[in-house]
């Protein structure tokens, strides 16, 4: 799940600072939360192993 809510943020960071040209911090505070749920998803999967 988190790896999925990941990906989606990513791609909506990369298309809002690479396509739409969004300028301000509130598009990187997406790439933020976006690595915030791949490292829950790192540790989730490994103390569930």
């Amino acid at each position: 799940m988190f790896l999925v809510l990941f990906v989606v943020l990513l791609v909506m960071w990369l298309l809002g600072f690479l396509a739409f040209h969004v300028a301000g911090g509130l598009i990187h505070l997406l790439l933020i939360i976006a690595v915030i749920s791949l490292v829950m998803h790192l540790f989730r999967g490994r103390s569930a192993a």
